[in-house]
């Protein structure tokens, strides 16, 4: 057993390969990344990192930095349970969520992945293990793309290995939504798994218009089709617009979680293993789902996620988000025939190029 010695964060703000586009956090040209080192009394080291867009990452940090550091130096690495609590009560007040709960994620990941390192074991096992390859959907952030660049971005996909496809919709003109994603089943074909993202963008109204006028394109799921807290209005898409509802990436408790799968909320609970309270709570979101019968994908952080995946007998497709890391990475993520394969390094195997993030600090 050993006891943490320090806790280092560090804030980057790190530009996209293109800018992206969404319904309602418009162009997207960069993200900022928070790094959470945790260095144990024997000098192990452990990683952990979240992510913000646009603004906010400075508060994630100094939350970090200036709180949790001095709580956890001295305590048991390996209680990371325990950790966790000590982080949840100390900032409750400030947070129950949000920022807060973006920084506890850091840290209990970087706590895990010690964890890891110290056995040497992958995570995906030390969490129980089920099956090392996760099936995974390429996460397109592509609202304004004109149509031939959508359809030329779905080949590109394809070519990269993968075998199912996110694109977004949430345009002014409902009518545009609809003939883009029928132009899309159209060509990628009738049993192709095809999801659109709507980031919050309607009304609960909006979204069952929305929602029958898309069913014919046979949508896998429609997700975040209203604001997340809206959970009255995501079972009214479920069970009025006919088509399954992905949605968690906004909830950041467990109790948010419980919420929504007992309002019959979401056919798809998407728990973001960086923003929802790390590995610690994102596993027992995949094991609230499984009591209630459902499969669980995620969002974001696809090289940490894959571990997490990889112990849930009830997972189903794994995002690969837009906000990639693999510039950055020793070994990025590789996806082959529509799965990621979890690697069976200690820990969760990520390794960032902290010289080369150097000059992207803010």
């Amino acid at each position: 057993m050993a006891a943490i010695e320090s806790v280092k964060a560090d804030l980057y703000r790190v530009p996209l390969a293109s800018a992206l586009t969404d319904s309602t956090h418009g162009q997207m040209v960069d993200f900022e990344l928070i790094t959470v080192r945790v260095r144990d009394s024997d000098g192990a080291e452990g990683l952990g990192y979240t992510y913000t867009v646009h603004a906010g990452g400075a508060a994630v940090h100094a939350m970090v930095q200036r709180y949790f550091a001095e709580l956890l130096r001295g305590r048991e690495a390996d209680e990371i349970e325990h950790r966790w609590q000590d982080m949840w009560w100390a900032l409750h007040y400030a947070g129950r969520g949000g920022h807060v709960t973006s920084a506890i994620s850091a840290v209990d990941i970087a706590l895990w992945d010690l964890r890891g390192r110290r056995a040497e074991l992958p995570l995906w096992r030390i969490f129980g293990g089920y099956d090392p390859q996760v099936p995974v959907y390429a996460g397109g952030i592509d609202l304004e793309l004109p149509l031939p660049d959508l359809l030329a971005q779905a080949d590109s996909f394809q070519e990269h290995g993968f075998r199912a496809i996110k694109m977004k919709v949430g345009r002014p003109d409902l009518r545009e939504d609809v003939e883009r994603v029928a132009a899309m089943r159209e060509h990628l074909g009738a049993t192709f798994p095809l999801m659109a993202d709507a980031n919050m963008k309607w009304t609960a109204d909006q979204a069952v218009r929305a929602a029958r006028a898309l069913s014919e394109s046979d949508l896998f799921w429609l997700e975040e089709p209203t604001v997340p807290e809206d959970f009255a209005g995501h079972a009214r898409v479920r069970h009025e617009g006919g088509v399954p509802v992905a949605s968690g990436e906004n909830l950041h408790t467990l109790e948010e979680f419980q919420r929504a799968m007992s309002a019959s909320a979401v056919s798809f609970p998407e728990p973001d293993v960086s923003n929802c309270g790390g590995y610690t709570v994102f596993r027992k979101i995949c094991a609230l789902a499984e009591a209630h019968h459902l499969p669980v994908t995620s969002h974001g952080v696809h090289d940490l996620t894959v571990h997490a995946l990889a112990a849930a007998p009830n997972r189903t497709y794994m995002e690969a988000h837009g906000f990639g890391l693999d510039a950055y990475l020793a070994r990025p993520l590789h996806v082959e025939n529509g799965f990621a394969r979890a690697p069976e390094l200690p820990g969760h195997g990520v390794d960032l190029d902290f010289d080369r993030l150097e000059s992207l600090r803010p």
